[in-house]
């Protein structure tokens, strides 16, 4: 059942294994901002263009002293291969539970074809650097995603 997260609200605490099995946890990215993106599978045409997008963007998010995390229920293994294959330079978290989903609110029910299913509702979400939501995106569209994501970022940013 998704939650309802709204910003200026805590943002729930996760850990989880990155790509290497080396468990990360959400207290890693206080004092910086998170950008933290949900996505169904690795390589597949729409998760493997968000995740290029942030790849590609990384650099002008760390400028902005922040970090980019995508969660999916995918394994450690898979999401090794995934980031070789592509060259990515974000880091990826397995979620097999969907218990880091399920407490952002990003799994639920979704239909294709007509069947009825639970699974990742694509979505992403900005940390500020004390922990607390600053925005949500739900039902991301990918192209473009990541521009979008870096213009809020420098928004706020701005507004400090």
């Amino acid at each position: 059942m998704a939650t309802a997260l709204e910003t200026n609200q805590p943002a729930p605490t996760f850990s989880a294994p990155n790509a290497e099995g080396k468990t990360i946890s959400s207290d890693d990215f206080l004092g910086q901002w998170l950008v933290l993106y949900f996505y169904p599978k690795d390589n597949t045409p729409g998760c493997t263009t968000e995740a290029i997008g942030f790849s590609e963007k990384l650099p002008e998010f760390t400028d902005l002293n922040a970090v980019v995390v995508g969660v999916s229920p995918d394994s450690e293994k898979s999401h090794g291969k995934f980031i070789d294959k592509h060259n990515l330079t974000v880091q990826l978290l397995s979620d097999p539970e969907h218990e880091l989903a399920a407490a952002y609110g990003a799994w639920g029910p979704k239909k294709f074809m007509g069947k009825e299913y639970e699974g990742i509702l694509r979505s992403t979400f900005l940390i500020n650097p004390q922990g607390n939501i600053a925005h949500i995106w739900p039902n991301v569209r990918v192209k473009g995603h990541a521009e979008k994501v870096l213009e809020k970022l420098q928004q706020l940013n701005s507004a400090d």
